[in-house]
């Protein structure tokens, strides 16, 4: 049951955005089309985002949503 709520979670917009966010960089990043400095700054601050988020829902912030 445990697992099924997490992949419920898991495919929360915000979640999906952010997967599909990685992947695109990750393509160009691998096309040669972006550097490496490049993806490593978009990636660092989308999973801060994304992470950020996350803990601050767990700590009761909410946001409101």
């Amino acid at each position: 049951m445990e697992v099924l709520q997490r992949l419920a979670r898991l495919l929360d917009v915000k979640s999906l955005v952010t997967l599909a966010l990685t992947g695109v960089f990750v393509w160009l990043c691998a096309a040669g089309r972006i550097g490496g400095d490049q993806f490593l700054t978009v990636f660092t601050v989308v999973i801060s985002f994304y992470f950020g988020v996350q803990m601050e829902r767990r700590r009761g912030g909410g946001g409101g949503q």
